[in-house]
């Protein structure tokens, strides 16, 4: 008996030890999070905030855009496009791939991040159109967010290019993953009107929102994996400077919401986890993945908004701490609503801007 105890025991040992597993950990030092005070003290800002729900249990609406006329647009996981601005959304067309970031262009078209497919405009008159699919001659693997000049350049985030999540079980894990690991293979691409693709910017853990200022002279861009916001200089005499706007914030940064006038709406996928104190030891992190889904780090649904101006200075912060919405991934005021859009929860959140809180 006390062999076969041994003998189980060492190929245990042998399976945390050599198993082989995706994840190849980088070691990293994160600072400690700020504590749940000042500009982020927990409110319930977001109770107010009614949940829209999505027809017949689809699911994932991440983000959303606002047309020329005031259509708005969101879509699912399963690729459906829906219209939101009535009381119930309206499914309008089904579309392929896992959608994520959307947004206007100046044709008048609604321009898509399919994390499986790349870069897409859609028009009710001629479906979905590829934009750019490849750049540096291999695929653009998990397209996450974009946002379109006044010109037509489309700016998109990349966010890595080391796992694809239409075979690694979706975004969400595919994130999980990448977080995880902290190999910095995240990047942010330009598509120039002439369709010419270029990589702009990258060594990001998980890119995730861009957006353009007023004057389109910067790009904010999200970096997930390590709790910050980048800011990319792309005309006058800092043209091609990157600095960081926010650092080591309480939550990790999703999607990003220019709302034109010089604010921006962040939406943190979930707090900091506790499990960030092992990022230094890339051993354990893979021991740990190779223990399976109930061990492994996971998002934490409690929603939080933030609202910042271009110096980076936080104007408002709208907390959903029981996490009625789920896990939040983007938003905007669209006339008298505060949207609020949902990762892979049943619908999203509206509410009156009457109901938010006064800017600080």
């Amino acid at each position: 008996m006390m062999r076969l105890l041994l003998a189980v025991l060492g190929l245990w040992a042998a399976y945390l030890i050599f198993w082989p597993v995706p994840v190849e950990p980088v070691a990293a030092n994160l600072p400690e999070p700020p504590g749940a005070e000042g500009p982020f003290a927990t409110n319930s800002a977001l109770a107010g905030a009614s949940f829209v729900p999505l027809p017949q249990g689809a699911v994932g609406p991440e983000d959303l855009a606002l047309m020329p006329g005031g259509v708005i647009y969101t879509a699912d996981l399963a690729g459906t496009l829906y219209r939101i601005d009535g009381a119930a959304p309206e499914p309008v067309a089904q579309l392929e791939g896992r959608p994520l970031g959307l947004d206007a262009g100046p044709d008048g078209r609604l321009y898509i991040a399919d994390s499986f497919r790349g870069i897409f405009a859609w028009s009710p008159e001629s479906g979905a159109e590829p934009i750019a699919t490849e750049i540096d001659g291999g695929p653009i693997l998990y397209a996450n967010q974009l946002d379109v000049a006044r010109d037509g350049t489309v700016f998109f985030s990349n966010s890595t290019d080391r796992f694809d999540p239409e075979t690694m079980g979706g975004t969400r894990p595919t994130s999980v993953l990448t977080i995880w690991e902290q190999s910095a293979t995240g990047y942010v691409g330009r598509i120039d009107p002439d369709g010419t693709v270029t990589r702009i910017a990258d060594g990001f853990v998980y890119t995730n929102g861009v957006a353009l200022s007023p004057d389109e002279d910067f790009l904010l861009i999200a970096e997930t994996g390590r709790a910050r916001i980048h800011r990319l200089w792309l005309s006058g005499a800092r043209a091609g400077e990157q600095e960081i706007l926010l650092d080591n914030l309480p939550g990790y940064p999703d999607n990003i919401e220019a709302m034109g006038d010089g604010t921006f709406w962040i939406a943190f996928a979930s707090p900091r986890v506790p499990a960030e104190v092992l990022m230094p030891y890339p051993f354990l992190r893979k021991v740990i993945w190779r223990l399976g889904p109930m061990v492994r780090p996971a998002p934490i649904e409690q929603g939080h908004m933030i609202e910042i101006d271009m110096q980076g200075r936080v104007l408002r912060s709208l907390q959903d701490p029981d996490g009625r919405l789920g896990i939040t991934t983007g938003g905007r005021v669209v006339g008298d609503l505060f949207y609020v859009m949902t990762l892979d929860s049943a619908g999203f959140g509206r509410m009156p801007v009457a109901g938010l809180p006064p800017r600080k």
